[in-house]
């Protein structure tokens, strides 16, 4: 890695905007620049390090946490929203008020997770009078896009009363659908009065209050502008409005300032991110430093990447012979950057075959470290997901896998673990479907394979006035023993004992074990032991500690009773909290299992991004690949030919390119621009995986796609145009 070129004189208001693309050292030199103030004696407290997500400060807190790091006060690492966050808490009595809150309460702040609770309560009678009837989504995703739409507010600055105009001026598809904008409005103005009135603040409202009320307060430029003297803001291309307008007041006013960022980057325009506003904060740093030479990739390497992304960058183009010259070297000899699609697969999982084949060669003969291997896709199904994993542990090779933004019940973890807790709670009288206590089984007793998991459900697993009752393994007959075995048998006995000593423990209390507390002992004691399941499974283990740690905020963030005796001020609970004698009483815990089941998305977790298992193959989809912003030597692109590449989530309540502050208001949205827009993000997207290949890139295709149709995407149409420059012919 480079030394330091980055000079900053001992001058007031010294700012350098530092900009080039993906692997030449930026945020190496970020680091440098922290370590250096730290050594000059700069106090940590005056240090700010801003990013758009936590997950890409992760540089950061290694360098800071390394045990050579000067020891002192803590450097500040956070995001637009954790500064937002932090400042309310500290001046909520000034704000409160004039904010629209309850200012003898305390401020609840909501997650991902829980917002989406709070939503799904408030929207429920507009359902129910008959709203959002032409909406084909289902109500998980209905409820995320109307979060998204005020998110999309605040990140841009523009009233959440604003909503539906935006989204029908720009609309010219049937004027049905515009009756769903009014709709969409309601329920988001709706929800922020429930949440004004119940002190209850999601992302967008901690950030639209930190803007209009906290930020013109002198106390808080005090604290906040002149106590950060020294600013180190990275990816600023991946961040929102919001937090560029901060910093076009704060880089006049700090000591010292590194703007860092990535050229050809905004991979999170779909979350709001606006890199042409990060670019224009270059015109208000004193210096400007640009840097080109790749420290991760190779020169063929780039050459692949621009060619294959520009004419998607730059609109179609006559190709002249040196790029036509270019691209065949790229394609041809023993060290080609490119490697086509090969073989003849017509199905999906004769392709899958072909990558498990070539990454245990890549493995077993060429020794790549299997860390060093990323396979990618545009989206990442279950079915993909497993198949991969189940065909390279063929060939012992270890899978890692994330898929941030997922339900959390999809998660196989997550079923186990909450129907364990219905098996353990029999006061709740959920007794769950024999089907999820066998995957339970099969999940959480190691070795215990399908067929004998439904064979020992269907004998030890007896409902019993509506409560769910297991009975001990010793109790079934032994020819029955005999087909389950008694290894088997003596782990099922095992879990059978630990959930009935705790019912045992827990029958004569009034209150029971908090739902996360009841997890972590399970998993702790149990479940990560050897002989269960989670006790070599990384992805499983994983998915526990976020499942634990989501329960720990839905607990925290529901608000005490306000002084009108209302505990819900966005609706009745789905159950009364007090009951008549002996009737259920419906729980925060059985709240929050009603929530999941119901496919609440889940929040983002630090820990999923940050702590992974060594020497194992990466399986993510592509976008998500780019945002660990970790290089690796291979990578396997599946499924070229798929239109997925390119095409972005169908949203029909939200639209990430209409509700940008850039978008003339009054201008329609035409497929002309979607088109435009695709080609772009396409470009953007195999800019980025080639600047982060150091090697080598596999293109992988079958002619019929993992549902059965035919696939030749605009990804795959650039590789064919390659492969007629190698053979001399014109794309």
């Amino acid at each position: 890695m480079p030394s330091d070129p980055v000079t900053f004189p001992h001058a007031a208001n010294y700012t350098v905007f530092l900009s080039g693309p993906p692997g030449c050292g930026k945020t190496t030199l970020g680091v440098h620049r922290v370590e250096h103030l730290l050594d000059r004696g700069v106090p940590g407290e005056q240090i700010l390090i801003l990013v758009p997500q936590r997950t890409l400060a992760a540089p950061y807190y290694e360098a800071l946490r390394a045990p050579e790091a000067p020891a002192g006060s803590m450097v500040t690492v956070a995001t637009i929203g954790g500064l937002a966050r932090r400042t309310l808490e500290l001046f909520w009595p000034l704000v409160a008020e004039p904010a629209g809150f309850r200012p003898h309460y305390p401020p609840h702040f909501l997650t991902l997770e829980t917002a989406q609770y709070y939503m799904d309560r408030v929207i429920e009678p507009f359902v129910q009078a008959g709203a959002f009837d032409g909406v084909t989504i289902p109500r998980p995703r209905l409820v995320s896009q109307i979060i998204d739409n005020l998110n999309k507010a605040a990140a841009v600055g523009f009233a959440p009363e604003e909503i539906a105009s935006r989204l029908k001026t720009a609309w010219s598809g049937d004027s049905a659908t515009l009756r769903i904008f009014d709709q969409v409005q309601a329920v988001a103005l709706a929800f922020r009065q429930a949440c004004l009135k119940g002190n209850l603040l999601d992302w967008s409202l901690q950030l639209q209050t930190f803007q209009r009320h906290l930020l013109p307060l002198p106390e808080l430029r005090r604290y906040l502008l002149s106590g950060y003297r020294h600013l180190i803001v990275d990816n600023v291309e991946e961040d929102i409005p919001a937090s560029h307008d901060l910093l076009r007041i704060w880089l006049p006013l700090c000591e010292s300032a590194l703007v860092i960022h990535d050229t050809d980057g905004g991979y999170r325009v779909f979350l709001g991110a606006d890199p042409e506003g990060a670019l224009a904060l270059g015109k208000l740093c004193r210096e400007r430093v640009v840097r080109s030479k790749s420290y991760v990739t190779t020169a063929e390497m780039e050459a692949l990447g621009a060619y294959l992304s520009t004419p998607f960058l730059k609109g179609e183009r006559e190709l002249d012979r040196e790029i036509h010259t270019t691209a065949a070297e790229l394609v041809s000899g023993e060290d080609r950057a490119l490697v086509p699609p090969g073989g003849n697969h017509r199905f999906h999982p004769q392709m899958l075959d072909g990558v498990a084949d070539e990454i245990s060669r890549l493995v077993m003969e060429e020794k790549v470290a299997p860390g060093e291997i990323a396979v990618l896709a545009p989206f990442l199904s279950d079915s993909l997901r497993f198949s991969l994993i189940d065909r390279l542990a063929r060939f012992d090779i270890d899978v890692r896998t994330h898929r941030p933004s997922r339900a959390l019940r999809e998660e196989p973890a997550t079923r186990c673990l909450l129907t364990l807790a219905k098996l353990a709670h029999p006061a709740w009288r959920q007794p769950p479907p024999a089907a999820d206590v066998a995957q339970a089984l099969l999940q959480s007793i190691a070795d215990l394979d399908p067929v004998r998991a439904r064979l020992l459900t269907d004998i030890v697993y007896r409902p019993r006035q509506g409560e769910p009752h297991l009975t001990p393994f010793h109790q079934i007959v032994p020819e029955m023993q005999e087909r389950i075995s008694y290894l088997l048998g003596t782990r099922y006995d095992d879990l059978h004992a630990w959930i009935d000593s705790y019912v045992d423990e827990t029958s004569g209390e009034e209150k029971p074990e908090e739902l996360d507390h009841f997890l972590s002992r399970l998993f702790g004691e149990l479940l990560s032991q050897p002989g269960f399941g989670f006790h070599r499974d990384f992805d499983g283990g994983a998915v526990a500690a976020n499942l634990i740690e989501s329960i720990q905020k839905f607990r925290r963030s529901m608000p005490s009773p306000m002084d009108d005796g209302s505990s819900n001020p966005v609706g009745e609970s789905s159950s009364p909290e007090s009951a008549e004698p002996g009737a259920v009483t419906w729980s925060l815990a059985q709240e929050y299992i009603d929530l999941v089941e119901r496919g609440v998305v889940a929040a983002q977790y630090v820990s999923s991004w940050q702590v992974r298992p060594e020497n194992a193959v990466l399986l993510v989809p592509a976008y998500t690949f780019l945002m660990m912003n970790q290089p690796v030597t291979i990578q396997f692109w599946l499924d070229a030919g798929s239109r997925s590449w390119a095409e972005r989530i169908y949203q029909p309540l939200t639209h990430p390119y209409v509700l940008r502050r850039d978008w003339p208001e009054d201008e329609l949205w035409t497929d002309e621009n979607e088109v435009q827009a695709r080609d772009e993000a396409l470009g953007r997207l195999v800019l980025g995986l080639t600047r982060r290949c150091r090697q080598r890139i596999y293109l992988t295709s079958s002619d019929l796609s993992e549902q059965g149709y035919e696939q030749q995407g605009p990804l795959l149409r650039s590789v064919q145009d390659i492969l007629r420059a190698r053979r001399g012919e014109q794309p």
